[in-house]
């Protein structure tokens, strides 16, 4: 190429860029994964082109038929991509001309690569937004099945990593899709903010063609143009709000996982997964890694990171476009695919791992969890202010380690040197089940609470996917 121009845009250049200049300009290894958007919106703009007498309808059916070939091509993988073209818009607009010849040239008539790049960038994440939600969904029906199973099956609560008070495993459970609904209401807010079309802001002034933005935002589904040109091709708040709603979900997804970590430890040992989901080591034969827990735990820091990066990209540029949007794509890509693997891998395991029950049970009772169960029957019971039954119960709780034994195996007349009143009443409280069965405070542990809200998740699920 050297001495000529580059054709889509060199009329006022003489010569071809330097090899490291073309290298770092050049975003089609990256932006081709914008193919199927790019070509939606051009088949949009051409038909509104038409519609506004601003090209023929003759030219609008070339244009659309040789965008179908295209397509085609790419989707077959027969489509050779070249860098020299620098982006995807370049190479469909390349391609187009070697297929319908001069009418190709119509297609660019008021619109830029600033508000093709936009719109593109933003079908493609509204794309992924639908697809996490779905996976978001199979997440919390899979969370909600085992719960239900689940739904009075005890094990610890923990506060500080340490044993605080019986709940049920299915409790537990609910607890991340409550959390998983919460991501998908964030990942819908910032799909509505996202639904506006930048099409036809053109380079970032406008056009004065006159074009009809409503049209090409019905036809892609937009709820309505964005209003300000110079915002239209400068905005990536969709990218950095989805990034960040990201961000969230992978952090939830990421405490599960270490969840599942600590729980498959033998030292632990109150989950079981099977192959599927767990590796060996090269060396130590009797090993069995929770290696997909990890890596989702991982996949994390990669989801934050993109946030960050396009964070730091964005906030130093005066408006409108700048080149260094072009770096909004990589990092952002790379962060949806590690989240959509991440929740299929939490799914996975979710519906593959086994609770040791027997485990689960001792260990909810043990480390005293039924503490508080005591002074709550101290306060309901006697009418003890609750700091005096803390402090009643605590002096117990000292009995129980110094004797070594469980909290309802302490004498009731080394109780009652304590507290004069205390009955053998008391002891029926101190049970694990009497304690999760107890907990029928809304959003408390109770089996019975626990079984209701997953079955109304279970219709609430149901009915959102007629």
């Amino acid at each position: 190429m050297a001495g000529t121009s580059n054709k889509m845009w060199g009329g006022l250049f003489g010569e071809s860029p330097d090899a490291i200049m073309e290298e770092i300009n050049v975003s089609i290894d990256v932006d081709r994964a914008l193919y199927a958007q790019d070509i939606a919106a051009s088949k949009a703009h051409a038909a509104m082109l038409a519609t506004q007498g601003i090209i023929t309808a003759k030219d609008a059916k070339q244009i659309a038929g040789g965008l179908d070939t295209i397509l085609s091509e790419i989707t077959k993988g027969k489509f050779t991509f070249k860098r020299a073209l620098e982006d995807i818009h370049m190479n469909v607009e390349s391609r187009l001309g070697e297929l319908i010849g001069p009418a190709s040239g119509r297609l660019h008539t008021a619109r830029s690569r600033n508000d093709q790049v936009a719109t593109d960038f933003r079908l493609f994440v509204r794309d992924t937004l639908d697809a996490l939600d779905e996976s978001f969904a199979a997440f919390q029906q899979a969370l909600v099945e085992r719960a239900l199973e689940h739904a009075g099956t005890v094990m610890p609560g923990f506060t500080h990593l340490q044993t605080a008070q019986p709940v049920t495993f299915g409790h537990h459970l609910m607890a991340y899709v409550e959390m998983a609904a919460r991501d998908r209401g964030r990942f819908a807010d910032a799909r509505k903010r996202l639904n506006e079309s930048p099409l036809g802001a053109a380079a970032l002034a406008g056009t004065s063609f006159p074009i009809d933005r409503h049209a090409t935002a019905k036809s892609l589904g937009f709820d309505r143009p964005m209003a300000n040109s110079l915002d239209a091709v400068s905005d990536r708040d969709f990218v950095l709000e989805t990034l960040s709603a990201a961000s969230i979900a992978a952090v939830h997804l990421s405490r599960f996982a270490e969840e599942i970590v600590i729980w498959t430890s033998p030292l632990v040992g109150l989950v079981r997964l099977s192959d599927k989901f767990t590796t060996g080591s090269s060396i130590m034969p009797q090993k069995r890694n929770p290696d997909a827990a990890e890596l989702v735990r991982a996949k994390t820091g990669r989801v934050i990171g993109a946030l960050t990066g396009l964070l730091i990209v964005m906030k130093g540029l005066p408006l409108a476009y700048q080149k260094d949007m072009q770096e909004d794509k990589q990092g952002a890509m790379e962060a949806f695919s590690a989240l959509s693997l991440a929740i299929r891998a939490m799914t996975g395991m979710v519906r593959d791992l086994v609770p040791d029950e027997t485990r689960m049970h001792a260990a909810a009772g043990e480390g005293y969890a039924t503490a508080t169960d005591l002074a709550d029957w101290l306060v309901r019971t006697l009418k003890m202010p609750f700091r005096d039954a803390h402090h009643v119960t605590g002096k117990i709780v000292g009995i129980a380690t110094r004797q070594g034994v469980p909290l309802h195996e302490v004498p009731l007349k080394d109780m009652q040197a304590v507290e004069p009143k205390i009955t053998a009443a008391a002891l029926a409280v101190l049970s694990v089940e009497s304690s999760v069965k107890s907990r029928v405070s809304y959003g408390g542990t109770a089996p019975k609470n626990v079984l209701a809200q997953a079955k109304a998740w279970l219709k609430r699920l149901e009915k959102e996917r007629k």
